[in-house]
């Protein structure tokens, strides 16, 4: 093949003969990461999970609120009979729910598969947060530098001298006393009752109160993110490409979009892939103190709160949705780790 051709198949992006296909990056890391199978575990755990908490209708056996007190705390016989002790001397076995029910008669098992519209919701809408606020915010700061990276990270060190989970308390403290309540039409808290309503609304729950939990977290969720991004384009934006890019007149955007951010997303993407259980932790907590979603609707930590009451005599009511958040969690941190292993520019071409 002479020269020509070979540079007529180059741009027309076939092979050319006698030169081996050099993968992409992304290709490259797509494939580690297939070949990481503690990686595609978590990822077909988070999968279902997600199917389940949209699914929840059809896959629930009963409502989330649906239940009487004369079937308050019954047990199922397999699970009496796999419990130490004899719980049939105190409580009542049933085979109407197949794990059980809590103190007031309602299914553990259709709470816990609602309970996945709260958790991930909150660590999905955390990530978000943190990638499209701290990636701007940092970007920002790193790149011009000067007096505006020292003002932009001044205001970040400010932030951080306050406890973050203190902090995310006191908000939805303040947001729940403040907006939780009625309010008369045209305020700001009937605005925010109005937005709330309709976020529960798409997420199928009635009343959760989930619009102050996204608030509260969403507020604190992006400063680590500013900080690695601005790390990341200070070690960038001397670079000979950046400098080439400058003396031929590109725009800072283009620079930014173009030839930064490209380089600088991996990692981005891998630490907001591992903080999202930090949110659903977050969240598990805040339900737990009770400022998380409103009763009735169900929130694993608001479940693990109400067993805990009585967890030497029902030591399921705790166990099942400490289950459930312990496989969720495990999940985003073997789907972290994979991609931080697949999106490591060091270990391309490697297996």
């Amino acid at each position: 093949m002479t020269t020509q051709e070979q540079a007529a198949s180059r741009l027309a992006g076939k092979p050319v003969e006698g030169e081996q296909r050099v993968a992409s990056l992304w290709g490259d890391a797509f494939r580690r990461l297939a070949r990481n199978r503690a990686a595609i575990l978590g990822l077909f755990v988070i999968v279902v999970i997600v199917l389940v908490a949209v699914f929840a209708e059809q896959v629930a056996p009963f409502g989330y609120r649906d239940g009487t007190s004369t079937e308050a705390r019954t047990v199922p016989l397999w699970l009496a009979r796999a419990m130490p002790g004899n719980m049939e001397d105190y409580a009542k076995i049933d085979t109407k729910f197949l794990l059980g029910s809590d103190y007031l008669g309602r299914d553990l098992l259709s709470r816990v598969i609602y309970g996945a519209r709260v958790s991930l919701p909150v660590g999905f809408m955390g990530a978000l947060t943190a990638l499209i606020i701290g990636l701007v915010y940092g970007c920002i700061s790193g790149y011009y530098g000067g007096k505006v990276d020292n003002i932009m990270m001044r205001i970040v060190d400010i932030m951080y001298a306050f406890p973050t989970m203190l902090l995310i308390i006191l908000l939805m403290a303040f947001f729940k006393t403040s907006f939780g309540g009625a309010a008369e039409p045209g305020s700001a808290a009937h605005t925010f009752n109005q937005i709330n309503r309709v976020v529960d609304g798409l997420l199928g729950l009635s009343g959760g109160g989930m619009l102050f939990i996204f608030m509260g977290i969403g507020i604190t969720a992006w400063m680590g993110t500013a900080r690695l991004t601005r790390g990341q384009i200070l070690s960038l934006k001397e670079k000979e490409f950046i400098e080439a890019s400058r003396m031929i007149g590109a725009r800072d955007m283009r620079i930014i979009v173009r030839h930064i951010l490209p380089n600088i997303v991996g990692p981005i993407l891998v630490s907001v892939t591992l903080s999202i259980p930090g949110y659903v932790s977050t969240e598990v907590f805040l339900s737990f103190i009770g400022l998380g979603v409103d009763a009735p609707t169900p929130s694993w930590g608001a479940m693990i709160s109400e067993g805990a009451q009585s967890i030497r005599s029902y030591p399921h009511e705790v166990l099942l949705p400490a289950a459930a958040l312990a496989l969720l969690m495990f999940a985003f941190n073997f789907l972290g780790d994979g991609l931080r292993d697949a999106l490591d520019p060091r270990m391309k071409g490697t297996s």
